[in-house]
């Protein structure tokens, strides 16, 4: 996915902070608590400042649009009009192939996100100097870096809103039984493939890198997500090793929630121990410049 419209991208991040930066200056004359809050008040300022650039931004990106919102859902209607897919498989315990696919769309729009669209941007600021010069204004190059993080995860989240919503109304796939499980593997989903995106960021030293290691991280993932075949038709074996990834368990997480249980302990320990990891890795690693 290309990046090239982002060119524009390099001065209005920190055009956004500049523009209260002068609050600043009160500070020098009162007291040490209204210092306090008016810095306080100055980076919160200047963060909605960097997000409402960013979003603004964002929406001119129709490649990084169409791959994160749209593609997943056009996957799905495509796979749901071929008749097979309509028709219950006992290999995959009585639910039809597009009643397993939900939950693979959902992921795809997690790794599109997470892994394509967002690194190479944040390693083009990084490139440009752009994270550099905002390390001079009030805003912190980190607002730029959770506006993002923020915007994608976002992007990801309405996306499978999208792909459940398609489903129910174009296939009457079943809408996830057990809610709150559901929510709670689908967050735990989203910050992991932040926190694999987030470390490809901080690998990667310009947006080309990026480019190319977020494909040769995006194709095996997409494999451990289920997208050619899904995880609970896998033999027992590899199954054990796809589920012990974020995407192999994210896929089984979503898929026990949908069927009405409660995602497996393991699963979502999975989970949290890679974003865990994937985070810690991406902050050990990570350069402003």
């Amino acid at each position: 996915m290309s990046t090239t419209n982002r060119a524009s991208a390099t001065t209005d991040p920190t055009a956004a902070a500049t523009g209260v930066a002068t609050t600043t200056g009160v500070a020098t004359t009162t007291g040490v608590g209204t210092a306090t809050g008016v810095a306080t008040t100055t980076r919160r300022t200047t963060a909605v400042a960097v997000l409402r650039t960013e979003a603004r931004l964002f929406r001119r990106e129709p490649g990084s649009l169409f791959w994160v919102m749209a593609f997943p859902t056009l996957l799905l209607v495509i796979l749901g009009s071929i008749p097979s897919f309509r028709t219950a498989d006992d290999a995959l315990g009585g639910i039809r192939l597009v009643d397993a696919y939900v939950p693979v769309t959902v992921l795809i729009a997690m790794l599109m996100a997470g892994v394509q669209a967002m690194p190479p941007v944040i390693t083009g600021y990084r490139e440009r100097g752009v994270l550099r010069r905002m390390s001079t204004t009030p805003v912190r190059p980190a607002a730029l870096l959770s506006a993002q993080m923020g915007l994608h995860g976002a992007a990801a989240l309405l996306s499978a809103l999208l792909s459940l919503a398609v489903g129910r109304l174009a296939f009457d796939v079943t809408l996830p039984r057990q809610e709150p499980g559901y929510a709670v593997a689908l967050l735990l989903a989203v910050a992991s493939s932040l926190a694999l995106g987030a470390l490809v960021s901080a690998l990667s030293g310009t947006s080309k890198i990026a480019n190319a290691v977020g494909s040769a991280v995006f194709f095996p993932m997409m494999f451990c997500a289920g997208v050619w075949l899904p995880v609970q038709s896998m033999p027992h074996a590899l199954a054990r090793v796809v589920e012990a990834t974020p995407f192999g368990a994210a896929a089984r997480a979503l898929g026990q929630a949908a069927a009405g249980d409660w995602p497996g302990w393991s699963h979502l320990g999975v989970l949290v121990a890679w974003t865990v990891l994937l985070s810690g890795a991406a902050a050990r690693w990570f350069r402003w410049e």
